[in-house]
């Protein structure tokens, strides 16, 4: 784990958000990396997606997050009913989400699952910790989309069946191939590898709230 101020105060997002479509009852907006989602306890850490959002859109309601390094496509409901229907959608599994993320090394096999649960490490906030007997259920399906060489590096696609905080972060570690940039899970060599978190999420799929119809939407990754 890399050091971290305490308290940790965010530096300034230069970035702005991007509508990717809007209706009169969802957004899907790609969040740059460097952007929390949501506001942080300290005054100084008020700039959030959310914060900017709302000026905006008044009655934006996040449904879900991404990690503060991670960029790309996030659902936002505009209304109440949007936001419950969506809700039950991600309570029933219905949300479809794929990541591409920049490990480090070569990973032998071009596509597995990797299953391990995850619970919060009382001791090391924020970290999270593999365990057997307190730990949620946790799994991410990965696919090998290209390896890179000097350095050596593995371009993966995940998709995770469940949503636990920094799933795919210590997932990668516990496989032996970190993130590069995280600066929780990696090692120094993978953290200083790349200038952010080099995990996007680049699409998600979902039943809109009031047509019904099945969506799905991109945000093109930027690594």
């Amino acid at each position: 784990m890399q050091p971290q101020a305490d308290p940790f105060i965010v530096p300034v997002c230069h970035e702005t958000y991007a509508v990717l479509y809007a209706d009169d009852d969802i957004l899907l907006i790609h969040k740059p990396s460097g952007l929390l989602s949501l506001s942080g306890k300290h005054p100084l850490n008020l700039d959030s997606l959310h914060h900017r959002l709302v000026k905006e859109y008044p009655s934006a309601k996040l449904l879900h997050r991404l990690d503060f390094g991670t960029s790309g496509i996030m659902l936002v409901a505009l209304n109440k009913p949007a936001n419950g229907n969506l809700t039950r959608q991600f309570q029933d599994r219905n949300i479809g989400k794929s990541y591409t993320a920049i490990l480090h090394g070569h990973l032998e096999e071009d596509s597995g699952r990797i299953s391990l649960p995850i619970a919060k490490d009382v001791d090391q906030f924020p970290l999270q910790k593999i365990c057997h007997e307190t730990g949620k259920t946790a799994i991410s399906d990965f696919r090998v989309i290209e390896r890179l060489e000097n350095p050596a590096r593995t371009r993966v696609e995940f998709t995770p069946v469940s949503g636990r905080t920094h799933q795919l972060r210590i997932h990668s570690q516990q496989i032996g191939h970190p993130i590069l940039g995280c600066d929780l899970y990696a090692t120094d060599e993978a953290y200083f590898m790349a200038e952010r978190l080099m995990l996007h999420a680049e699409m998600i799929s979902f039943d809109h709230p009031v047509s019904g119809e099945r969506m799905e939407v991109r945000s093109p990754c930027p690594f």
